[in-house]
């Protein structure tokens, strides 16, 4: 089977490393596999120009020198345009599938003739928060005649409540069972907890930082690690002392999630929440937010539950977790373990093929 998947650009973000690891899985089973992206955006020349006068190394780093993402790191065949741009006809093969992963890949398919594949948009979010003026082509590309796959049950609710049934099926991700793996092992003293940092307010870096802070008030040892793709910000601080890992490589993840006690999860709007899943797999245990998959996972005892954007609520949880007995924390890090490899990116490669239309 041919299938070409249809990205707006390549970069690590959780979205791209999905579309990644099943490019790889569908190829690794026999299937011929493109993904194609648009060029990365580039600064406009005056946004370059206040990155220069205001040295923002980072923002210049990625305007002349791009990062590599999933796509690129994965090693599958990969096509990339020009400069961003819709994805036309002449840029992709004839294909058996064609599979959009953002609503304007799904609109960009919409216009395909049926020698480019038979169209399915893989639903990675309810992607209405990056621009308030984009909410009604959003729901435009989610109304498209498709195969439409969403990455989790609260992702499909959450559309479905606001457009009505869409005969959206689930495909939940998983975790990579090899690069995410840790032996058993007993809480720390000092205990450790650790978070995915970034600048964007839907993250909710801003409130497990917070909640790291009022946490030290009853444990001042407490330590804490970050990791991002993002540079540190003024306007989102770090609690003091945080070790902050910038762009890690792959490899060294699972090193960072062992190292902690509790995996911290506060996002205020969220797809799936992967790194909860990463976390799971290394043993260690999530204090979340029922936001994206949250509720699907650290549900049965497997993690713990804390109020929506309460630093508050997820202080006291830190404050629980490190306080109870060592053989308690065990064994929540036990089952933690078990949730996450009971199920794998190989297992989530069948669903997908089979929810695909057939031929």
């Amino acid at each position: 089977m041919r299938v070409t998947f249809l990205l707006p650009a390549d970069n690590l973000t959780g979205g791209n490393r999905v579309v990644a690891i099943y490019a790889q899985q569908l190829a690794a089973r026999g299937h011929e596999v493109l993904v194609v992206s648009c060029a990365p955006d580039r600064l406009s020349a005056r946004a370059l120009a206040r990155a220069l006068w205001q040295r923002d190394w980072a923002a210049l780093r990625q305007h002349f020198a791009p990062a590599s993402g999933h796509i690129a790191l994965s090693g599958v065949p990969h096509k990339v345009l020009e400069r961003p741009r819709a994805i036309t006809e002449s840029d992709l093969p004839d294909a058996d599938i064609v599979i959009a992963t953002w609503w304007e890949t799904a609109l960009w398919m919409s216009a395909l003739p049926p020698t480019k594949g038979r169209p399915v948009h893989l639903i990675q979010g309810y992607e209405v928060w990056l621009d308030a003026r984009q909410v009604a082509q959003v729901h435009a590309a989610l109304r498209l005649p498709n195969v439409k796959i969403a990455i989790s049950s609260d992702l499909k609710h959450t559309i479905e409540a606001q457009l009505g049934e869409l005969a959206i099926s689930v495909v939940p991700n998983a975790v990579d069972l090899e690069q995410f793996q840790a032996p058993p092992r007993a809480r720390q003293n000092p205990p450790t907890v650790g978070f995915v940092y970034a600048t964007a307010a839907i993250k909710g870096a801003d409130i497990c930082a917070r909640a790291c802070e009022l946490a030290r008030r009853e444990i001042p040892e407490l330590r804490v690690v970050a990791f991002g793709a993002d540079q540190v910000s003024a306007s989102v601080p770090l609690a003091e002392g945080t070790q902050y890992f910038h762009r890690p490589a792959q490899d060294a993840l699972k090193g960072i999630y062992a190292r902690c006690d509790a995996w911290l999860f506060g996002s205020r709007l969220d797809s799936f929440g992967l790194p909860m899943l990463e976390a799971m797999a290394c043993r260690t245990p999530v204090i979340g937010v029922p936001i994206g998959a949250a509720s699907e996972l650290l549900g049965e005892g497997c993690g713990v539950l804390v109020a929506k954007e309460s630093p508050e609520a997820m202080a006291a949880a830190i404050v629980a977790l490190c306080r109870q007995s060592a053989d308690d924390w065990l064994a929540l890090s036990q089952r933690a373990h078990a949730r996450a490899h009971r199920y794998s990116w190989n297992d989530a490669a069948s669903l997908l093929l089979e929810r695909l239309p057939s031929l």
